[in-house]
């Protein structure tokens, strides 16, 4: 099992299996829910009565990765990947790892060595169930990462949060980290047709500069795209699972788009010490 830490405050000890979760020294237990995974949320992580994603969304993403819009996106980051993991000793967290389709595609043959982190209790319940052999948490990546100074060598962040700090914390000294956030000819065609004038933004720079702050420097830089064609059904869920859903006042337009080619791009990051 992939070791984690104590997230209770100034604690920070290591936590051992014991029946029904895990408990550090100071006796600080943590259940271990029946889907598999493991509560170290504290009431500190949590803002409201349902943090993290929206389960609409949650299910939202999951339908749109089942139908294999993410497989050449995962193909693109296998090579990185496989640079990172090829050794007994190495250890992944992926952080806002979803319901977890990414996980298995890209660290099946190592569950020991992988661990997924979200604060949406419906994505976490989804990724324990398909892949139970891996270590999932419950958690706010955010604050603080449940896992030891310079411990991990790959961390992995799609198009979740990064906390930079934390990042740079738990990476070994050759650790990576894999960043990917959306290009600016994402989903294009269909903003275009509800918003009717579809923004481009470029957001991997910025990325670059926090990571640099930090002391992570930019390894190689890739941009992934391709063109898909969706039914009115991947249409809504595409709208459902991203914060763009929620901010369109043109929901009507929606409605309108039954069949068309969308472009799907993404920045890939790779960033090292």
């Amino acid at each position: 099992m992939f070791e984690l830490r104590c997230t209770v405050r100034n604690c920070g000890l290591a936590l051992s299996p014991v029946e029904g979760g895990l408990r550090c020294e100071k006796r600080h237990h943590f259940d271990r829910a029946r889907e598999g995974y493991y509560s170290l949320s504290q009431p500190q992580d949590r803002k409201s009565k349902q943090p993290g994603d929206a389960d609409a969304a949650v299910l939202a993403r999951h339908r749109w990765l089942q139908r294999g819009h993410a497989s050449g996106l995962i193909d693109a980051l296998r090579p990185w990947v496989a640079r990172q993991t090829g050794n007994s000793h190495s250890r992944t967290i992926d952080l806002g790892c979803g319901e977890g389709t990414f996980g298995p595609a890209l660290f099946g043959d190592s569950p020991g060595s992988y661990c997924g982190i979200d604060l949406s209790k419906k994505a976490i319940k989804l990724a324990a169930r398909e892949w139970p052999e891996a270590t999932w948490v419950w958690a706010n990546a955010d604050r603080s990462l449940p896992v030891a100074d310079g411990s991990v060598s790959c961390v992995m962040s799609l198009f979740g949060r990064r906390p930079v700090a934390e990042i740079a914390r738990v990476l070994t000294g050759d650790g990576k980290l894999i960043v990917a956030v959306p290009g600016e000819e994402d989903l294009i065609e269909l903003r275009e047709h509800v918003q009717q004038s579809g923004q481009r933004r470029s957001r991997w720079e910025k990325v670059v500069d926090e990571m640099a702050a930090e002391g992570l420097k930019l390894v190689e830089h890739r941009l992934w795209q391709q063109q898909v064609d969706l039914d009115s059904e991947a249409i809504a869920d595409a709208m459902a699972m991203t914060y763009r859903g929620v901010r369109f006042s043109q929901n009507a337009r929606v409605q309108t788009a039954t069949a068309m080619p969308v472009t799907l791009a993404a920045d890939l990051m790779l960033f090292g010490r």
